[in-house]
């Protein structure tokens, strides 16, 4: 189980159907499913008898605050609704060239790797995600070493959290070892970083970036956010963001690199609807095949592969009772596999998600961003910056699988690659767009 989880749930999910109690850690009775009219009532119908679970909000509260991934009921609600400004139309579009700006910059990192040899794409796409997500955060002047510091922060205590979730049996020794009050520093040391910009900001000219949403934002007594809710809220959107738009670019470029029929209408996608000029937000809804690319690489590798509720009162779903206080593990990547709603769960095929296919698909059976009221916030976000992404680098460069290596995902908090995805790239020159992106 602390190997991989997903491939014990799978086994299970064959062996007792689509909905069974289990013991995570051998210690916590939890009701794992794949039926999607169990989960749509636990994160639709009835959510609000459904809270994050104790291992979200105390091991994920403990190191990063009270906000949006931690809160609930009124308190979520609020913070919600303030939030979602920062991701409407309006100021994706006024984040497109800060973003923009911050690919180019990791883009001569990039390039100096790649040409010499093979490069494990995943560490590379992150840095860049990252730094997209981090300056759309805090603007330009965010410094490369602060985000640095901040990203392997983020890293190193997820990976804790994930040990501290699958292993309760060792809380006791992370207390009295250090190794709790090791990452508690980390985070210390992180929050000190990204609460100096916060107060500086205080005294300069506004931004056009998610911090000054969140620093604007009044609730209805007029007040605002105080710095530490302010952190609070920019160090779990650093979380959110930080690993699921580079952990879905990973397995695109893995899965492009075996369908080169894929990878060549994609590509003249690109050139048809913004030929050399940069993409903005009001590009995304005319990429129709690359979202389908998109979003078949999310159904078979969700980065949240699963999603964890805890019954505040008894209720029933479906055919099956949950007693209050169970937690329901809703496994998205068993819903995503099931060959009950997917044909040939395990080949990437871009075609199941043409609109007349979606149209058929049964609701609550494909969850990359999760669902109900307390879905992904980030979705077009993360929809614009992988777009971004792929109209520079599926067109500057051939890429190939380096030979001799295993692809196969660990899930931790996302659904990683377990031994990272090697690529040879070279720059690309029979294709005629290509002296425009290089100007």
């Amino acid at each position: 189980m602390v190997s991989n989880p997903v491939e014990v749930l799978t086994k299970y999910t064959e062996l007792y159907g689509d909905t069974f109690k289990f013991y995570i850690g051998g210690l916590k009775e939890a009701i794992v499913t794949t039926n999607p009219d169990v989960i749509q009532h636990v994160l639709k119908t009835n959510w609000e008898n459904y809270q994050k679970s104790e291992i979200q909000v105390k091991r994920m509260g403990h190191f990063l605050g009270k906000g949006l991934l931690t809160t609930h009921g009124e308190a979520w609600r609020t913070q919600r609704r303030l939030i979602q400004k920062g991701f409407d139309r309006k100021q994706l579009e006024a984040l497109s060239s800060i973003m923009q700006d911050s690919l180019a910059e990791s883009l001569k990192g990039f390039e100096r790797e790649v040409r010499a040899g093979s490069v494990d794409i995943y560490p590379h796409l992150m840095k860049m995600t990252f730094s997209m997500v981090a300056r759309s955060l805090f603007g330009a002047k965010l410094k490369d070493e602060d985000i640095d510091l901040v990203s392997h922060t983020i890293c190193t205590v997820q990976e804790f959290i994930v040990r501290q979730t699958l292993q309760p049996y060792m809380n006791p020794w992370f207390g009295v070892s250090g190794d709790l009050r090791k990452h508690e520093q980390m985070r210390e040391r992180a929050d000190s970083i990204l609460m100096s910009y916060i107060k500086q900001r205080r005294h300069q000219e506004p931004g056009n970036d998610l911090l000054q949403t969140l620093m604007d934002a009044r609730y209805s007594d007029g007040h605002g956010m105080t710095d530490e809710l302010v952190l609070s809220e920019s160090m779990q959107l650093l979380v959110a963001g930080h690993e699921t738009s580079s952990n879905a670019l990973s397995w695109m470029f893995y899965l492009l690199s075996t369908r080169p029929d894929c990878l060549e209408r994609v590509r003249q996608e690109f050139d048809s609807v913004i030929g050399g000029a940069p993409l903005s937000y009001t590009d995304v809804p005319r990429f129709e095949f690359t979202s389908q690319v998109i979003q078949e690489a999310l159904r078979l590798y969700p980065p949240f592969w699963m999603i964890d509720r805890m019954a505040v009162a008894d209720d029933v779903a479906g055919h099956v009772a949950i007693p209050s206080g169970s937690t329901v593990i809703v496994f998205v990547y068993g819903a995503h596999h099931a060959p009950k709603y997917w044909p040939n769960p395990e080949l990437f095929d871009p075609e199941r998600f043409t609109k007349e296919n979606e149209k058929l698909q049964p609701p609550f059976t494909y969850l990359p961003f999760g669902g109900g009221p307390r879905g992904c916030i980030g979705g077009n976000y993360a929809m614009l910056q992988i777009l971004m992404i792929l109209s520079i680098l599926l067109r500057k460069y051939d890429f190939q699988l380096a030979p001799g290596q295993q692809i196969e995902a660990r899930p931790m908090v996302i659904l990683r690659p377990r031994h990272g995805i090697r690529m040879t790239f070279t720059e690309a020159i029979a294709r005629d767009h290509h002296a425009v992106l290089q100007e």
